[in-house]
């Protein structure tokens, strides 16, 4: 099967995301439109802290696709992007939220055990395979 079309992505994730834990909107195809502003820069492009704060997971792993999705898009449309680093590894300290924003792929205990989630899975797949799958 094909790479699923952002158009694809978007439809069937409509109505499930909604502003995240710090309340910042989630626009996939705003990735996708900044990406052909720094283009014009004329340097390859790296995107760097791309990542949603929730407790819902399931709102994660939509996130990496539809923003992956976007990425490929503009990829596509001849922007030169050379990189994707998600934010973030780990749930970690925010300065202005402290421990409340669950960023990471992976979680962190109480007593500092790490317990990936099931989005560090589906991430380590799509890296692994270059493909988004359905």
């Amino acid at each position: 099967m094909g790479r699923p079309r952002l158009t694809d992505l978007l439809r069937r994730t409509a109505g499930r995301l909604r502003p995240h834990q710090m309340g910042w909107a989630v626009h996939p195809d705003g990735l996708r439109q900044v990406l052909h502003r720094a283009a014009r820069t004329g340097l390859p492009l790296n995107v760097t802290e791309n990542g949603i704060a929730t407790e819902d997971d399931t709102e994660r792993v939509d996130y990496l696709h539809t923003h992956l999705a976007a990425l490929a898009q503009a990829r596509a449309e001849g922007v030169d992007v050379r990189g994707y680093l998600h934010w973030s590894a780990f749930d970690n300290f925010e300065w202005s939220e402290g421990y409340r924003p669950k960023f990471g792929l992976i979680a962190v205990a109480d007593d500092f055990t790490r317990v990936p989630k099931p989005s560090a899975q589906v991430f380590a797949r799509i890296a692994a395979t270059g493909q988004l799958g359905g």
